[in-house]
């Protein structure tokens, strides 16, 4: 069977919008474009479906509709939590509790809120990047203001048990923020099970358009309260201000309906694909080792380190394969990757180590080709390197 190249395999960067997502969405272009804010038929159409979308996606995440604030995306959605949590709060709680493997988005806005007079703790992870969940309960005390952990990481694909995270905070009365942007569509993700009090999303993560986003806030939460970042407008409560982008949000909830919808036979299959990929470059190639932990890992996730070989050359030597050194957000950055560093790799090895991630357009014919290009150019770059 004839591959066409270059093969995708960067899917934890960004998805292909599906094409029933893009359908759905057409109609809110031209023929329903109405303003959700406007007094007439075409907006009371346009907030008709708007508000239909937060009930839908509620109901897919075991939130209240209420709760829902659509954003651009999750860094605007963690921002929004992040600083609206501080500028609203009326306590003397001066102590955020967050790791040091998350998201750029989270740690930038949270070194910004550190000049405020907040003392940030980065509970520190293991070697497959997890937190120790009696460190965090004893880092909680009658300080702490909220917790920001994430649920799956965006590098290594290592899960954590925001099950537990959320009983402890639960259990100490503490607010809990989770980005689980990599997460939800991914694994089995319910907002009330978990007893998060917030969560943020981007829909291009899951085949749904670019640009669009949301921050659920649990607004029944005695005493916690945001303030909004932008002004201008009367909004999703003040909360979020500016007209609404309609067709996205329609998008939006049908790529999340979708993976729902698929979300067992999706990982199994996912699972499956990802285990040949691993176990097929492991049969050919030495001294290649996994990053994170595999069993408690997205099913679509392989970090892979390659011993002496330099991942920036690897990837210029894959120009059929779209892989990548690790988040799409600092891979402009010539840094190593602050997630390989914290669980314990050496400068030398993090720059050794390249992200490959599958997804819902990923076929076995693929990973095949993958396997056979990769091995080719780790051997060829050996014989480079020992010449």
């Amino acid at each position: 069977m004839q591959i066409k190249t270059p093969v995708y395999l960067d899917y934890q960067s960004t998805t292909p919008t599906d094409p029933a997502v893009l359908e759905s969405m057409l109609p809110y272009f031209s023929e329903k474009f109405g303003n959700p804010s406007s007094s007439h038929s075409f907006g009371f159409e346009a907030e008709s479906v708007v508000n239909e979308s937060k009930r839908k996606i509620a109901e897919l995440l075991g939130a209240d509709p209420e709760g829902i604030i659509f954003t651009s995306g999750s860094t605007e959605s963690i921002n929004l939590i992040h600083f609206g949590l501080v500028k609203a709060n009326s306590s003397n709680k001066r102590k955020i509790i967050t790791t040091e493997i998350e998201h750029s988005a989270v740690l930038s806005s949270l070194e910004e809120i550190s000049h405020l007079g907040y003392e940030i703790v980065k509970l520190k992870v293991d070697n497959e990047g997890k937190i120790n969940l009696e460190n965090l309960e004893k880092q909680i005390d009658d300080n702490t203001f909220f917790v920001s952990i994430m649920a799956a990481n965006n590098e290594i694909g290592t899960t954590n048990n925001v099950r537990e995270i959320g009983k402890i905070c639960k259990e100490n009365n503490v607010f809990f923020h989770s980005d689980a942007t990599q997460a939800v569509g991914k694994i089995p993700f319910n907002i009330s099970e978990i007893n998060t009090d917030a969560i943020s999303l981007s829909a291009h993560k899951i085949y749904g358009p670019k640009g669009i986003g949301l921050l659920y806030f649990n607004r029944q939460k005695p005493g916690v309260k945001i303030s909004p970042l932008f002004f201008g407008g009367k909004q999703q409560n003040a909360i979020r201000p500016g007209t609404l982008n309609v067709p996205s949000i329609v998008g939006f909830t049908k790529a999340l309906s979708l993976c729902i919808e698929h979300l067992h036979d999706e990982s199994n299959r996912l699972t499956i694909l990802r285990n040949k990929l691993l176990f097929g470059i492991l049969a050919h190639l030495n001294d290649v080792h996994l990053n994170g932990s595999l069993e408690d890992r997205l099913p679509n996730n392989l970090n892979l380190r390659f011993e002496n070989i330099k991942a920036d050359k690897l990837i210029l030597s894959l120009k059929d394969i779209a892989v990548s050194k690790g988040s799409a957000c600092s891979s402009e950055s010539s840094k190593v990757s602050h997630v390989l560093k914290a669980i314990g790799l050496t400068d030398n090895q993090a720059r050794s180590s390249i992200r490959l991630s599958l997804g819902r357009f990923t076929t076995e014919e693929e990973i095949d080709y993958a396997i056979g290009r990769i091995v080719e150019s780790v051997n060829s770059l050996k014989i480079f390197s020992e010449a």
